[in-house]
């Protein structure tokens, strides 16, 4: 039998009973639709994820510190491991800047000192930040603007300490209806001044008096007037260690400072020659690179840690997720195949005559199988191709009524459905084997149809 004679026997036989199968069809939407519908939630939330923790920096980011660190009370001064490790200073963070793959990396230049605004002090924490943390989620929808530059002497304060300058009381985090009002009441502060007061590190060489070592300094007081320009709700350090700061100013301006860190004097000395970091922040161009990256530090002999680990997790979770909403999802498709054996089987009854009639005129067994294989995934290509359109449209509807109820908390929209062409394809793919399958047995009832009692049929 022909293929063309195929497609058109299938054809007229599934438009002579239109009820019958349509239903049964549209029993195969149904169930790729919900198949459609969970996988593309699936996807949605591990889109979603992977954004968030890509704008927070971790998947492109490795942190980097010196194991001179890990020495503490319990540790030798000549522990192996801590006092033959190369110090995380200057020359090193250029070093690791250096290798392939590393786009930056920043030194964490934090420390705690005394702000003054209107006359008045105020403790505070103070971290610089490098202009490439203007991408990260906490400036999405900050009031006022980031840094104009790397050098200027700009200032961006956390909501909380912005508050407590105007002497304002916290109010709730979950009320938005008091968030509203608590960001309307700081935006003022935008475009004022402080002052910041900090300790200078001066090598002995220049500093006022002669230095007895080489490797000494001295420490002089020093002043800065820092503009106000924007205010956030949360701190963007992320990984990159303490996130108590209150106080944000550029990284550029923050080194030109030469501020004394905690570190200078916690490296196992007295005092050093040259600045030491706490850690040092980098970022990889591509997070493919990441691995790489960390271990070329490693062999540098510093520690480094990136979110590799937890994204492995993350990953592994999302599959999990997926195979457990793939199998609920396909519950409703493995009903509907019933309704395929069940159609199938009714139209053997009724064509008995119509099978008798083709085997007397030659066809074979397989000819007899093939047709309603044909009619079959018929049923499963039309009904995966209605039901990919309802799940779209149910996703649509899910992330629609997500995004309003979102809005109600006074939270940004969020796209928690996708449907990627892989899930388009998949799902109609996966309908016409489910009716295919679904027809093996009434294709092999049909066949073996003895054709002499079946023209004697009726």
């Amino acid at each position: 039998m022909k293929v063309r004679d195929l497609v058109e026997l299938a054809g007229r036989n599934l438009r002579e009973s239109a009820l019958r199968n349509a239903l049964t069809t549209l029993g195969i939407g149904v169930g790729v639709a919900s198949l459609v519908a969970m996988l593309a939630l699936g996807a949605g939330l591990q889109a979603m994820a992977t954004r968030r923790l890509e704008k927070s920096g971790l998947f492109d980011t490795v942190i980097v510190s010196s194991r001179r660190s890990e020495r503490g009370p319990g540790r030798s001064e000549t522990d192996e491991n801590s006092a033959s490790s190369p110090l995380l200073d200057e020359k090193a963070r250029l070093a690791i800047e250096r290798i392939p793959g590393v786009t930056e990396a920043a030194p964490e230049v934090d420390f705690g000192t005394e702000v003054r605004f209107d006359g008045k002090p105020y403790p505070s924490a103070v971290a610089g930040l490098p202009m490439s943390s203007r991408d990260r989620e906490a400036f999405e929808g900050m009031q006022g603007a980031f840094f104009s530059s790397g050098s200027a002497q700009e200032a961006i304060l956390r909501q909380e300490f912005a508050e407590d300058l105007l002497g304002l009381k916290h109010r709730p985090a979950e009320s938005s209806k008091s968030t509203g009002e608590a960001t309307a009441a700081v935006r003022p502060l935008i475009g004022k001044n402080l002052t910041l007061r900090y300790a200078e590190r001066v090598s002995g060489a220049q500093g006022a008096e002669p230095a007895t070592d080489a490797g000494a300094f001295s420490v002089v007081p020093r002043t800065a007037t820092l503009r106000i320009v924007g205010i956030i709700d949360e701190s963007p350090e992320g990984m990159r260690g303490p996130s108590g700061a209150s106080v944000f100013i550029p990284l550029t301006f923050a080194e030109s400072l030469h501020v004394l860190l905690p570190s200078d004097l916690r490296e196992g000395e007295t005092t050093l020659a040259t600045p030491a970091y706490r850690t040092v922040s980098v970022r990889v161009k591509n997070p493919a690179n990441t691995q790489a990256v960390e271990d070329a530090v490693k062999k540098m002999g510093f520690n480094a840690f990136s979110a590799l680990d937890a994204a492995h997790s993350l990953q592994r979770f999302f599959a999990v997720l997926n195979l457990f909403l793939g199998i609920f999802g396909s519950l409703a498709l493995a009903v509907a195949s019933l309704g395929i054996v069940n159609t199938l089987v009714m139209a053997i009854l009724e064509r008995r005559r119509e099978i008798g009639i083709l085997k007397a005129l030659g066809a074979t067994d397989a000819d007899v199988k093939k047709l309603f294989f044909a009619e079959a995934g018929a049923m499963g290509v039309l009904g995966g191709v209605l039901g990919v359109a309802m799940g779209w449209a149910l996703g649509r509807a899910i992330n629609g009524g997500t995004n309003v109820y979102l809005h109600t908390q006074n939270l940004p929209s969020e796209s928690i459905w996708l449907v990627p062409w892989w899930l388009v394809a998949g799902a109609i793919g996966f309908a016409v084997v489910v009716s295919m399958v679904s027809g093996l047995y009434p294709a092999a009832r049909a066949a073996k149809l003895d054709p002499v009692k079946a023209l004697r049929y009726e």
